[in-house]
């Protein structure tokens, strides 16, 4: 494994060599205990302390940019700081989570929330409320399940309540349909696990268990969003990331990002139920198009067009061992060879595209992982390194920062440089 940077940016890590502790407390488990952090978790989320040590040498002058939002961890971070930043994500509803994160709550819409908790009475009539369109919704929820969580998001919807309150409201109400559905989130990404008697809600006392759970999250919330917060530091925009300099007009002196990374996980697999919950989603075909849309998307419909797709002359990968990676992959794929294609050409925008809303001087900070198809390695860090040096950015460093699972071979980077063109 390739690293060219001696200068090592976190205190804990062995220097020189190879880490190869997993270092959780880079990771979204660091986050669970840390206030609006843990509203919402998105599993290949880093945590705030992380962030805290790439903004530990800005200040109130710098304004800071993530490019792909995610649950908004870089510009929360930042915010808490002092520090102005701005995020932009293609999906919808990562974009309504996080401006809610970012928002300074008064004490009458916490108190509007609160009133809410205290007067709410789920019915027991088990028919009559809407729920989302979400394919084998039985898979998530039993009916006994079910029907409560359609009585509390209808509760929500026709309450009484500001914009705000009901944004904290949704937002303890996304925590209780994911813990009360039977997935399970011990792999990188979310899968259905098998139903027994100690798994999910026990179906004689459905109502009573969504009520409370509702209301202990809530109170989570509340309790957080009560933290001082200056509600005009951070901002998360719908926009493409390879498409930045439509969707903003100002400049900023740093980026601090972890983009998806080429391993096919798909975020929008991730976050249907919310999205379909909160509308953002009607049908499958609507998410194998926002899959599409995403840099690193191929799930439903998304997979099928990469079968279509072609690489462009206009965006080639300035990396020598491209073609050779691609090759490779190929023999025993062709869809995923074309899926790691045009996830650098994808790269090769984003990068054209960030140049232009970048001061002269910026930092960049990109927190990637590399991965493997079948006997072939995919150097993300350095190919993003080279990414960067043809787009302007010069003392381009790799540092390998934590080991990502169990596979020998798979680490997390960060690929940092400085925009001088």
């Amino acid at each position: 494994m390739k690293t060219n940077s001696q200068t090592f940016l976190f205190a804990d890590l062995e220097a020189p060599g190879t880490p190869t502790r997993q270092r959780a407390h880079l990771t979204f488990k660091a986050n669970r205990s840390l206030g609006r952090h843990n509203w919402l978790r998105l599993t290949p989320a880093y945590s705030r302390h992380l962030v805290e040590q790439l903004v530990s040498s800005l200040g109130s002058r710098d304004r800071v940019l993530d490019p792909f939002c995610g649950t908004g961890t870089t510009a929360l971070t930042c915010a808490e700081h002092g520090i102005r930043a701005d995020t932009v994500d293609i999906n919808p509803f990562l974009v309504w989570l996080a401006n809610a994160k970012f928002t300074a709550y008064t004490p009458e819409e916490r108190a509007e929330a609160e009133r809410f908790q205290t007067r709410l009475r789920l019915p027991t009539d088990k028919n009559g409320f809407w729920h989302p369109p979400l394919a084998d919704i039985e898979k998530w929820w039993t009916e006994d399940e079910l029907a409560p969580l359609s009585a509390l998001f209808n509760s929500i919807k026709e309450a009484d309540v500001s914009e705000s309150a009901r944004n904290l409201l949704f937002s303890a109400f996304c925590r209780v349909a994911i813990e009360t559905a039977s997935v399970s989130f011990g792999h990188q990404s979310m899968s259905f696990k098998p139903r027994n008697g100690d798994n999910g809600i026990v179906k004689t006392c459905a109502r009573e268990q969504v009520s409370g759970l509702f209301r202990r999250r809530l109170t989570e919330i509340l309790e957080a969003a009560a933290t001082e917060l200056d509600g005009s530091l951070a901002k998360a925009h719908l926009g493409d990331s390879r498409n930045l300099h439509t969707t903003l007009r100002a400049k900023y002196s740093c980026v601090i990002t972890s983009p998806p990374y080429p391993n096919r996980m798909s975020y929008i697999r991730e976050l249907r139920p919310y999205m379909y919950w909160l509308g953002y989603l009607q049908n499958g075909r609507q998410a194998g198009e926002l899959d599409w849309q995403a840099i690193g998307g191929t799930w439903g419909c998304a997979t099928s067009n990469l079968r279509r797709w072609q690489p462009s002359e206009d965006a080639r990968v300035p990396f020598d061992g491209l073609d050779k990676m691609i090759a490779g992959i190929s023999k025993r794929s062709e869809v995923l060879a074309r899926y790691v294609h045009k996830y650098f050409e994808d790269c090769v925008h984003h990068f054209r595209s960030l140049a232009r809303v970048l001061r002269d001087g910026a930092m960049a900070h990109y927190i990637v992982g590399n991965s493997k198809f079948y006997d072939e390695m995919v150097h993300t860090e350095e190919i993003y390194a080279a990414l960067m040096r043809a787009n302007g950015f010069q003392e381009v460093r790799i540092e390998n920062i934590r080991k990502r699972n169990s596979k020998k071979e798979l680490f997390e980077f960060v690929v940092r440089g400085r925009f001088s063109p």
